[in-house]
């Protein structure tokens, strides 16, 4: 397969992997390092269509906040469902919401998958991070995940 081949099938299943949790992007990582071939294609292309697809959910949990307010205000929820989602919720709103923290809990996040970046994307997208930031710490995150995984495949 060319190198713009494998480029746009990683692109698409990054795309994918970020939207749909069944999907393994590590897995297609591995098995494209040992194959050989493109590898650093395969680790960028994977990354921009992992971070696309979480720029989607950041996008959306940004748009939706108000809306997802003003619901939950109309349709209160029994206090022990309130207690539970307010223990969660909150602490990491307010975690990402202070610059000095945010970049690297979503840098921390894209690189080693704690916390889930899927909760960090929603979580970041309603806590008010500047997009471009977002982008910027969660490829570079990604890019270091892939790379890592690839690595040994490459080596051997």
């Amino acid at each position: 397969m060319s190198g713009l081949a494998e480029a746009a099938v990683a692109l698409g299943y990054g795309l994918a992997s970020a939207l749909v949790p069944v999907v393994n992007a590590e897995a297609y990582a591995v098995v494209a390092g040992q194959r050989g071939g493109h590898a650093l294609v395969v680790v960028v292309a994977l990354a921009l269509g992992q971070t696309a697809g979480k720029l989607f959910l950041f996008e959306s949990a940004r748009r939706g906040s108000g809306r997802l307010a003003r619901k939950v205000a109309q349709r209160k929820k029994s206090g022990r469902a309130a207690a539970r989602a307010a223990r969660w919720t909150e602490p990491i709103r307010r975690w990402l919401s202070r610059r000095r923290t945010a970049l690297p809990t979503v840098l921390v996040s894209a690189a080693a998958g704690v916390p889930p970046l899927a909760v960090v994307s929603l979580a970041a997208g309603t806590a008010g991070l500047r997009r471009w930031e977002f982008a910027a710490a969660c490829l570079s995150g990604r890019v270091i995940r892939f790379a890592l995984l690839v690595l040994p495949a490459v080596l051997v």
